[in-house]
């Protein structure tokens, strides 16, 4: 494998200028792109940019608005939008070497063809190879070397574990994987927890109402677990997925404030994790506590399936309808759907309806 020393980053904005720091710490000669030459060369001559204001860029940092530069380097690493990456990677492709590695780093499915970001430099770059980094990171952390960890994958694990050593650092932790697929479903997958922060984020309530959503998790999984051990637990989990719909009824019809962002944000944290002791419970009082890892496991497979599917869902809807009512409409009719569907569960192991069969 050739040497991976040059980095470029395309996108000149708040991320792409935050990984260009990434590979400068990492010991790399690092070309930043950006698209208005006018904004490259204003950059390059302040070493700032206006999206991360008061973080100076590393002096090492070169930034061009020349592509046939950019496209020169062992690695580039795709900081745009989602949707702007097909046409980023499409003027970028003629000048890359064959096998240069092209990470997309935006979370996202592309409109229209629901292509994934390494889907996309595949059809665009057919002569790259594409990988993914993905992670809970945040721009302005992450150009001030705070500690982050990240997840880079890439099909050929050999490369991956190359990227994350050109990349990492003492506070850039990316961990390798060759499953592509999964930190792109991961990344761009939302649910209703997702939908409540963005509605915290676009009111301006700050962290509070987002830190609400998780102390909620905690004191729903708690207070749930304990009441298991006193009541049917089919008989909590319908009453929890009858809640959810009770409360986004009580949320759209409120008007939208401060107090009911917040009161939703704890609602929806107190009954969204709270199903995990029940439901195991009953899948261990059930099948026992042999195969119980595998059978979780199962469950929380279909919980995560769950997600993407109505988190696209959701999106397809959005973009048909320019609105969330119907999503929240679905969220509602499920939330009962699967209350019924909770009451007829039979609690007991299969040996004691094996007993209870032959004695009849």
């Amino acid at each position: 494998m050739r040497p991976l020393n040059r980095v470029c980053v395309i996108g000149a904005g708040a991320w792409g200028t935050a990984l260009a720091g990434v590979a400068a710490r990492a010991g790399r000669k690092v070309t930043l792109y950006a698209r208005d030459a006018t904004a490259a060369a204003t950059i390059s001559a302040t070493r700032d940019n206006p999206r991360l204001p008061g973080i100076p860029l590393d002096r090492g940092i070169v930034v061009t608005h020349d592509l046939a530069a950019a496209g020169s380097a062992d690695i580039v690493v795709i900081a745009v939008p989602a949707q702007h990456s097909r046409a980023a990677v499409a003027a970028l492709a003629p000048h890359l070497s064959r096998g240069t590695p092209v990470i997309a780093s935006a979370k996202g499915i592309e409109h229209g063809t629901r292509r994934f970001m390494t889907e996309v430099i595949e059809e665009t770059a057919p002569h790259a190879v594409p990988a993914i980094l993905s992670g809970p990171s945040f721009a302005d952390d992450v150009a001030r070397g705070l500690p982050t960890a990240v997840t880079l994958a890439a099909k050929d694990e050999a490369l991956a574990v190359a990227l994350v050593h050109a990349l990492g650092s003492a506070a850039f932790r990316p961990y390798h994987t060759t499953d592509v697929r999964g930190v792109e479903i991961g990344g761009a997958a939302k649910n209703v927890l997702a939908i409540a922060a963005g509605i915290v984020v676009g009111k301006q309530l700050g962290a509070s109402a987002l830190a609400l959503i998780g102390l909620f998790n905690i004191a729903g999984t708690f207070l749930v677990g304990h009441c298991g051990t006193i009541y049917p637990k089919r008989f909590l989990l319908a009453f929890i997925y009858a809640m959810r719909s009770v409360v986004i009824v009580a949320f759209l019809l409120a008007p939208l404030t401060p107090l009911s962002v917040y009161l939703f944000s704890a609602a929806i944290g107190m009954l969204w994790l709270s199903t995990v002791p029940p439901t195991n419970a009953i899948v261990a009082q059930v099948f026992g506590v042999r195969y119980f890892g595998m059978l979780s496991g199962f469950v929380f497979l279909s919980h995560q399936v769950g997600s993407f599917l109505g988190a696209w869902l959701g999106g397809k809807l959005f973009d048909a309808t320019g609105s969330y009512d119907l999503v929240w409409g679905i969220c509602i009719a499920l939330g009962i759907i699967a209350a019924l569907a909770n009451l007829p569960i039979d609690e007991r192991s299969l040996e004691a309806r094996r007993t209870a069969a032959g004695r009849a």
